[in-house]
């Protein structure tokens, strides 16, 4: 059936072909000059060849580094798939795109299946891995949409959401930390993540102060009132207002001016790893997954949900969680949640707001019955 939908070739399941060309293209990687060259009518200048460079370099910007880095592997693992049977991933077939999200819904082998977001997220990676070489996939081709429609309709399920981290949750994690300069460190990301609203990605972001790294998401302006933190979000720029708490062993403003001042920081990423001996803090920014490990270590060493095994308790939480948790647990208005969070839309607040108002109103008495 595949090889009736699309053009094949004879290669080795494990292999590249017997007889390949050497100046054949590897349609697995990403062109290295990307999309943006001069066309063959255009002589080369300096000006014009380092506009190409620019060119390239905001090409790169267009979407965040972990982004670009899943969509990569996307496109990797459909080259590979295509190779496995004898086809060609390029030029890209809308039949041969339906044949590749059915076997990620219902897997012959042993790979596990797909959830629907999964595979969602997979179009959007051969989309952008299509467009990188000059192709174009129409995700709204019949033979796509159809079986994408099956897939939905057969193995939908409502989304896994992560267990919000709710304030007394916090204040035991944060208390599990020790009062070194990492302890002061971690204590600030906690806080700060929590009180913003902030996703991971946007934690490890952020500058000391406005342009002062290029990989910068973000900058910070310590006041008498608060913080204030100026955000490249998803949605665009925005501003997080983070007030001083009623204590100082759980106000966020209080802990990241400590981690700023031991750590003697005034310039650059904030949040930055710690040298061996834990005596001083470099100048390497840190990971965004280090946040979700620093929350599924205090979540393990403050002992939530004791009932659980080790392995369901750490599957439980997630950077998101912190999120989650602003979310769940500010008594204000929604729209108030709704800016701090970033949301474009109060429904998507309102995914985040785990059990907060279920059956606090009574439709049923208040109608009468």
């Amino acid at each position: 059936m595949l090889k009736a939908m699309t053009k094949t070739h004879q290669r080795s399941p494990s292999g590249p072909p017997e007889h390949s060309d050497p100046n054949e293209r590897d349609e697995s990687v990403a062109p290295k000059d990307g999309v943006f060259a001069l066309p063959s009518h255009i002589a080369g200048s300096g000006t014009l060849d380092r506009l190409v460079e620019t060119a390239r370099d905001y090409a790169r910007h267009a979407a965040s580094e972990n982004t670009l880095k899943a969509y990569a592997k996307d496109w990797a693992h459909f080259a590979r798939w295509c190779r496995m049977r004898g086809a060609d991933p390029l030029p890209t077939s809308p039949q041969v795109i339906s044949l590749y999200i059915a076997d990620l819904a219902a897997p012959a082998g042993k790979a596990p299946a797909l959830s629907v977001s999964s595979i969602e997220r997979r179009l959007s990676g051969l989309a952008w891995g299509c467009a990188q070489r000059g192709e174009r996939l129409d995700r709204k081709d019949r033979h796509i949409t159809t079986v994408l429609a099956g897939i939905r309709r057969k193995h939908a399920r409502p989304p896994v959401q992560k267990e919000a981290i709710l304030p007394q949750d916090l204040r035991d994690m944060v208390a599990t930390l020790p009062h070194d300069l990492r302890g002061l460190r971690d204590r600030a990301i906690l806080l700060i993540g929590f009180a913003g609203g902030l996703r991971r990605s946007e934690i490890v972001s952020l500058d000391h102060g406005k342009d002062d790294t290029p990989d910068s998401g973000g900058w910070v302006e310590i006041m008498d009132d608060g913080a204030l933190i100026t955000l490249r979000g998803k949605t665009g720029w925005r501003e997080v207002e983070i007030a001083r708490g009623s204590s100082d062993q759980t106000c966020p403003v209080h802990a990241l001016t400590q981690w700023l001042h031991y750590a003697r920081i005034d310039f650059g990423p904030i949040f930055v790893a710690v040298s061996r001996n834990g005596l001083k803090a470099t100048i390497d920014r840190l990971s965004d997954k280090h946040v979700a490990r620093l929350i599924k270590q205090t979540v393990e060493d403050a002992g939530l949900h004791p009932e659980l095994s080790k392995a369901e308790r750490l599957a439980l939480y997630s950077g998101h969680s912190l999120r989650a948790g602003l979310a769940s647990s500010a008594e204000v208005d929604e729209r108030y949640v709704q800016k701090q969070l970033g949301h474009a839309s109060a429904e998507m607040t309102r995914r985040y707001q785990r059990r907060r108002d279920r059956f606090r109103v009574n439709l049923t008495k208040a109608s009468g019955l």
